[in-house]
This record gives C-alpha cells, structure tokens and sequence, in this order.
C-alpha cells in the first residue's frame, strides 16, 4: 500500500518503557570495534567495568542510537527489502547513565516524497526521559524507503544538511571494521537481515550483507572521541551525519575532520574503494 499522506503525520506514541543495563552498554562499544586492542586503557573505559582498577565505565555517545531501539511513533506499511538508514541527528541533553529505565515518545516529524521509482524519506524523532521527567538525548532518525515514492507528498522542506569546510582536512583517522562486524553490531538491537543474509541482501540489490548505518554512525563518534573529545562522552551536545553509500564488513573507513571551535565536521569514506559513505557530519562539542 502506499504511504497515507498527510494521515502518516498523525502518528505518535508517548512514554513508553525501556531500560539498559552496562551489559548493552558494552555490548554497542565492542559492535563499534572499541577494544579491539584491549591493551588500550582509553577504549577499555567503555568495554570494561574494572576491578582491579577502580574507574567508572564509559557510555560511547552514539549508544544513545541503539538505547529504545524499538522506539517509534507506530507501524508504516514500507516495502522492508527496500528500506535504508538515511541520516541521524543525536542532541545529547545529559550524559548518557550506564544503567537507566527511561520513557521514550515518538512521532513523525515529516515525510517527503522523492518519486515514483526514487523513494521517500521518513523523518521521525524520538524523545528519551529519565525517571523524572528530564530528557536524556532527543534522537532524529531518516529512513529512505526505496520502494515507497510517488505517494503524492511534498518533495521539499527536508532541513538543510551540515556543510564540511573545503579545505584540507586538519586530521584523518582511519579505522577497520571486521569481516564479522555487522554480526556482533546486530545483538544491540538492529537485527535486519539486510546485514546478515546473503540472499536478503541480494534480494535488496547488494552482492553481501553490508554494515549497518548507524554502525558507521558510531564509527565516526570513535573518530571523535580520540581525536578531539579525550575520550569524554560528555563533551558531546549534538552528532550528526547522513549515510551516503553502503560499507561492507571487513572494510577500512578513513574519516576526515574539520575543526572551528566547538564544532567538528567529517565526512567518512571507504578507503579500499574511495567512496564516500557518510556526509555532511558534525559534532558540537562543549
């Protein structure tokens, strides 16, 4: 069926319940490949709870993706095999807590209609709360469906992406991700077979399974994190990227960085293959 526009703005769902516990919270940072050298004292800070030294686990910002992963303002009849993380943008209002039962409201915050055989965009967003009421991180997620153009909805009014500087980068970090990286990413929630089934992704237009989005997603926050952050997830205010071209496991992900005060730019690309994969990102730090 196609997309029931305006009817699909309606959609909603308010304070429902989820929780976490340090072993999700690990569980997203090995997913993103963190302590992948476990001699590495800084990457072990969100891996490892220590005992023998006393320190506090870390929660990686971009965990905030993953934390009501079911969380969403209700069903939309989308053909599945043709569906793709399009963007995220993260507000971070308070450090994420390594263990929490939270409430999330979500709704949809827009849909544009791209063409019949282009696809269409799904805006929606995710509020997260604590206990008391205060929010945690207000998640804006675009999924482009594919199979789903030429509904009738509008076509513009999408918000205008980040701009990267043009000049030369100021830093580049190149990270690789494992051959059984999308297998391990998947436990935290995104169990999509698009990033595990040969023939689900055949099916999808893909030769393999290819890595998650928002696993690139994370990628990027690493990239932060040990170059401008000092490994403090609570430097983090706001994380922002767009998924331009898909990664395949076992690839290695360069992810050039801009700095202008407070706020970082970067854009990611595979390295083997010289194709951008996530654009127009930027993290405001604090």
């Amino acid at each position: 069926m196609p997309i029931d526009y305006p009817a699909i703005l309606n959609l909603k769902a308010e304070a429902a319940h989820y929780s976490w516990s340090d072993r999700d919270v690990m569980l997203y940072a090995l997913g993103i490949g963190m302590g992948s050298d476990p001699l590495n004292e800084k990457e072990l800070q969100f891996v490892n709870e220590a005992f023998a030294t006393a320190r506090s686990l870390k929660v990686i910002p971009t965990f905030a993706s993953v934390c009501v992963w079911r969380a969403g303002p209700g069903e939309i009849d989308l053909n599945r095999v043709m569906l793709l993380d399009g963007e995220r943008d993260i507000t971070f209002h308070k450090p994420i807590p390594v263990a929490a039962r939270v409430t999330a409201d979500a709704r949809v915050r827009g849909v544009y209609d791209k063409g019949k055989n282009k696809g269409a965009v799904i805006q929606n967003e995710v509020v997260v709360k604590d206990d008391e009421g205060d929010k945690i991180v207000t998640i804006v997620s675009s999924t482009f469906a594919r199979g789903d153009g030429g509904f009738g909805g509008p076509s513009k009014g999408m918000p205008e992406p980040h701009q990267v500087p043009r000049r030369a980068p100021d830093r580049s970090i190149d990270i690789s991700t494992r051959s059984d990286q999308a297998l391990l990413y998947r436990l935290s929630g995104d169990r999509n077979p698009l990033h595990s089934d040969l023939e689900f992704a055949r099916r999808a237009g893909f030769p393999k399974p290819i890595l998650h989005g928002m696993c690139t997603y994370g990628l990027t926050c690493r990239a932060v994190l040990q170059t401008y952050a000092d490994y403090d997830p609570s430097a983090f205010h706001r994380h922002r990227a767009r998924f331009s071209a898909p990664v395949f496991p076992g690839e290695t992900i360069t992810i050039d960085l801009w700095k202008n005060g407070s706020s970082i730019s970067f854009e990611a690309r595979v390295r083997e293959r010289q194709v951008t994969v996530a654009k127009n990102g930027q993290t405001v730090l604090g």
